[in-house]
């Protein structure tokens, strides 16, 4: 789940934001992710962080939809006002050996120098700071369809905070946040947790023991593919649970909030009020709601049955601005309608 619109905007200082709260606020249904992530944000603050290392190294497990690519958004719009400051390595265009290579550009002197720049150089690194922060956000997504030469390569870099480029200078990561993604496990935690269709199956009822069950499904997963040296030097691994029906009605509050940040953002004065009720809601969260691919089952219903009407409706010149446009349902499916102008 991403926010609306993509211009930055200027946050609360560094210093004085209330980051485990709000981390909290956007990341929904995964409190173990706020719990493990924001002490380490404490610990720079504080000036505590070790030398010569990253000022965290996070590997984030779960199922497909349920916010591990959304807590770095989360985290970089937070620090630096906008979740596009990071610098993120799609892992699957790296499947192959000689693709790695990418990441530190090549040598001097060997073909493709000048025109490969190093993916991973301190320029790039720089830009995704801030005024407000000084830290760097990098996310490596789905680690796991990466070549083996990626983590071998990463082993200095998560060790000694330094990745040596093609053209022998030096890269320092003493003050970047990593991440890596993963769905290893996915399958799995799914099967455990899951004893048939819909929410009612969801098992254990404990939320501590279901989330120790899919803890140790998740590292039975990464220490069969990855390197003990390479998890070693991983400073939180964290499991991420499938979401419930509470914390689905949740996400569909923020992406309907959302969407009219984006409507307000993008008409100007030409926007409107999008009103969507609570039986309207109820269609949406019966639609969208799917254990295999979580939240993003439940944007994709929004675009769908919501985004896409609305905007058939705004092109044909149907809403007029300052009107409310009213989702209702009728028939059992989501009609729009214009009634009236906002006062």
């Amino acid at each position: 789940m991403t926010a609306a619109g993509g211009e930055a905007r200027k946050p609360r200082p560094f210093g004085q934001s209330r980051f485990a709260e709000e981390l909290e606020r956007r990341v929904i249904g995964q409190p173990a992710a706020v719990r493990s992530i924001a002490p380490w944000l404490d610990v720079h603050r504080a000036g505590f962080s070790p030398e010569g290392r990253p000022a965290g190294v996070f590997l984030l497990l779960g199922p497909t939809g349920t916010g591990k690519t959304r807590t770095v958004e989360a985290i970089a719009d937070i620090l630096h006002g906008s979740q596009r400051k990071l610098l993120k390595v799609d892992c699957g265009e790296f499947a192959l050996e000689h693709e790695v290579a990418r990441l530190v550009g090549a040598p001097p002197g060997y073909l493709g120098h000048r025109e490969t720049p190093a993916y991973l150089s301190r320029d790039a690194l720089r830009a995704q700071t801030s005024p407000q922060c000084e830290l760097s956000i990098l996310l490596f997504d789905e680690i796991e369809k990466a070549a083996p030469s990626m983590t071998r390569l990463l082993l200095g870099v998560l060790d000694k905070g330094l990745l040596r480029l093609g053209d022998n200078s030096a890269v320092n990561f003493e003050k970047t946040l990593i991440f890596f993604t993963s769905n290893l496990g996915a399958a799995r935690m799914s099967e455990e947790l899951h004893g048939g269709f819909g929410f009612a199956s969801i098992v254990p009822a404990d939320e501590r023991a279901r989330e120790r069950r899919i803890e140790r499904i998740g590292m039975h997963a990464i220490r069969r593919r990855f390197s003990p040296e390479f998890i070693n030097r991983i400073d939180s691994v964290i499991t991420y649970a499938p979401l419930g029906r509470g914390a689905l009605e949740r996400i569909l509050d923020l992406l309907i909030c959302d969407l009219q940040e984006h409507v307000d953002k993008r008409l100007g004065a030409r926007s409107f009020l999008l009103n969507v009720g609570g039986r309207a809601r109820s269609v949406l969260l019966n639609a969208g709601a799917s254990a295999e691919y979580g939240a993003r089952e439940l944007k994709r219903t929004l675009q769908r049955t919501i985004v896409q009407p609305l905007a058939s409706l705004v092109a044909s010149g149907q809403v007029p601005p300052g009107s409310i446009v009213d989702a209702r349902v009728a028939g059992g499916r989501i009609v729009l309608e214009c009634e009236r102008r906002a006062a």
